[in-house]
């Protein structure tokens, strides 16, 4: 039985974490773990949504060791503007099922369009999140197609996300009216450096090529590094609609074998790639180091380049592996350079890792498309001596541009990484302790220690997962508060104003500073609109990793469906009251869900990470290897089920089957309502939700 607790006890505000179960937790703003999270008992939710923000209030249960719950009193602010789901009839009448299934269901549609088809996926713009005499409403935005179809689950993640494929129309506009070669008038004042070798090393399909690379001796010896990358801002001016464009989108959002730009490919695949042998301007960060990767001098400038040859990662790989003789003739004259930014890339990884930067053990799973866009294949990235020296140098002009803006003490949005939070750390701690780990501090040589010591051995991906886990989310910030991840005490992003926004208002304030204009009001209207691009930048970065790793799923899950009832090595990559993440090595992911384990009384170590059977007879834990076979994929929710080799399969399959079925809504006479008197919230001015 529930009490109310004392009054004075007061009431807790915090974020409303719904189940598909009935009950929910609320984690408090103040919350430092899970161990702070209130236990939200059915029908105990006051009417919150998954997502909202909301005020409980304490109930007292009797008995001891039992969890400390609450009851929602209020639902302060809703998180659920607009909702997608599967559309259905009843009575005439068109309902959705909402896609996530942490959210109540169906939600009536209220909509005058005709022709709107059941089984079609949709997305409502919420007017009522209903009560206890009427369901829950909204206005009929989007419709995306059938929902079978993997691309109207695609369409509605971004749409959720408010990412569009689409430009508008006067954006378009602008982007055509840009010149197709630089005129020479672009030319004059800069630095010209057509006659350098400079080359671009991308992926074979890459397109946007806005990042260049040269590398030579001066008189003394020393390395000359150049890092040139194209001048977006020259043909992106503030406060254009492909600014304002730029500005909404804040990143290019890219999946299977897709991207949504950050500007339409006529500026992105156009003037604005360093294409081979054509003009371009650029801004160059040359670097000056010491046969030790110190950098001793350093110039930024308005350039002029021709880049030499458009290479691939592949080729320079074979090329520095010495693989193919046909294609070193065929390179011989860049063959030395790229050999020399080779050797400098690990002079600059070794000087990195000597002053506490992290080095993760972080694969990434890229899904392989046929010509029809379906998936083919899911396989692992590794990174070759190309892609390495590439990040290297990348690195170093991020770090040289944040470092001079920071000490002019002019305005930069800069990419900041602060350490390991107290709690955060001391959870780490536990974690490895039990795999015979002993972390005495979570600073950056501590941390590489660890993972240094793990390497080679079972838990090494454990580990590595463990200490990724364990790191605060990288985000930009108008005041430089370093980089953890990196060691570096000066960090921003500037070589890829094609597809981030923070590169490009980098490249804007180094244009003024170079231009004698960052002063007066021109510096503190760029210094205002650092901060806001800082928030939006993140906000967007956050939306678009959203949508890549959701839409990924249904990729990886339609591939999936076709190796039902096959057996894969995997490793425990995630532990639940709930159940076992398993991780494929294509980085493919799925749960074993713990009705599907061996005996029953599954009790939930969060310490230590870890499944105990009652008895303590048998355990999985995080980073254990598991054998499993594939009992379910389902590509239109992007759900994978496992179960063990000689286990009846799909236990959580069919409880997800059930589940999924559409509710029926109330009887008709109990919801009517006035419907003319429901508000329906209104979009942002001037423009659609997208």
């Amino acid at each position: 039985m529930l009490h109310m607790r004392d009054k004075q006890a007061g009431e807790i505000t915090g974020i409303y974490q719904a189940t598909s179960r009935g009950f929910g937790f609320v984690t408090p703003e103040d919350g430092k773990s899970r161990e702070d999270d209130w236990f939200i008992p059915p029908r105990s939710d006051g009417g919150a949504w998954h997502g909202d923000q909301v005020r409980i209030q304490p109930l007292e249960e009797e008995g001891e060791g039992r969890r400390r719950s609450a009851r929602v009193s209020a639902v302060t602010g809703r998180a659920n503007k607009t909702v997608t789901g599967i559309l259905s009839r009843h009575n005439r009448e068109l309902w959705l099922q909402p896609d996530n299934d942490k959210l109540p269901g169906p939600i009536q549609v209220l909509t005058k369009r005709r022709n709107v088809r059941a089984g079609d996926r949709a997305a409502v713009a919420m007017t009522s999140f209903g009560s206890a005499k009427l369901p829950p409403m909204g206005t009929l935005r989007e419709v995306f197609g059938p929902a079978g179809e993997r691309e109207s689950a695609v369409a509605a993640i971004l749409y959720q996300n408010d990412i569009s494929r689409d430009f508008p129309d006067a954006v378009l506009a602008e982007a055509m009216a840009a010149p197709q070669a630089v005129e020479e008038a672009a030319k004059a004042g800069r630095l010209d450096l057509r006659d350098k070798t400079i080359i671009t090393i991308d992926g074979a399909s890459s397109k946007d090529l806005d990042d260049a690379v040269s590398l030579e001796k001066d008189g003394r010896g020393r390395w000359v590094l150049g890092v040139h990358i194209a001048d977006v801002s020259h043909y992106v001016t503030q406060g254009s609609a492909l600014d304002l464009e730029a500005w909404e989108r804040g990143t290019s959002v890219y999946f299977a074998d897709q991207v949504v730009p950050m500007l339409p490919k006529e500026l992105s695949n156009g003037i604005c790639s360093l294409n081979p042998r054509a003009d371009r301007l650029a801004l160059s960060c040359i670097m000056t180091l010491t046969p030790e990767g110190e950098v001793v001098e350093h110039t930024i400038a308005k350039s002029v380049i021709r880049t030499t040859e458009r290479m691939t990662y592949e080729d320079c790989n074979v090329l520095l592996s010495h693989g193919d003789p046909a294609l070193a003739e065929r390179y011989q004259d860049i063959l030395p350079m790229l050999e020399d930014m080779a050797a400098l890339s690990k002079v600059l990884e070794g000087r990195r890792r000597r002053r506490g930067a992290l080095e993760l053990d972080t694969k990434e799973s890229y899904v392989i498309c046929d010509d029809t866009g379906a998936p083919v294949d899911v396989a692992v990235h590794s990174q070759g001596v190309s892609e390495a020296l590439i990040e290297s140098f990348m690195l170093a002009a991020n770090e040289c541009v944040a470092e001079h803006l920071n000490k002019l003490d002019k305005p930069c949005v800069y990419r900041v990484h602060e350490k390991p939070s107290p709690d955060k750390a001391e959870a780490l701690r536990t974690m490895v302790a039990p795999l015979g780990y002993d972390l005495k501090e979570a600073d950056g040589p501590s941390l590489q220690k660890l993972l240094d010591a793990s390497r080679g051995k079972p838990e090494e991906a454990a580990v590595s997962m463990m200490v990724l886990r364990a790191l605060m989310k990288a985000r930009y910030d108008g005041e430089n508060l370093g980089h953890f991840g990196l060691g570096a005490k000066y960090y921003c992003h500037f070589t890829s104003p094609i597809r981030r926004y923070p590169d490009l208002m980098v490249h804007r304030i180094l244009t003024a500073l170079l231009d004698g204009k960052l002063t007066g009001q021109r510096e503190k209207k760029l210094a205002a609109a650092v901060q806001k691009a800082a928030v939006q930048s993140s906000q967007r970065e956050i939306a678009a990793q959203t949508a890549e790793r959701e839409i990924e799923k249904r990729y990886m899950a339609e591939f999936m469906h076709g190796h039902l009832g096959e057996t894969f090595a995997g490793v425990v990559s995630g532990v639940t009251r709930f159940g076992l993440f398993v991780m494929l090595p294509s980085g493919v992911e799925g749960l074993l869900p713990v009705e599907a384990l061996p005996g029953q009384g599954w009790q939930y170590d969060e310490s230590r990470l870890t499944l105990v059977s009652e008895g303590g007879g048998a355990s999985y834990t995080f980073g254990a290897p598991l054998e499993v076979v594939c009992a379910a994929a389902d590509p239109t929710t992007g759900q994978i089920d496992f179960t063990l080799p000689g286990v009846d399969p799909l236990p959580r399959a069919a409880r997800r089957e059930k589940r999924e079925e559409a509710p029926r809504p109330p009887r008709r006479e109990k919801h009517r309502g006035n419907r003319r008197a429901m508000h329906v919230p209104k979009g942002r001015k001037g423009r659609k939700k997208r």
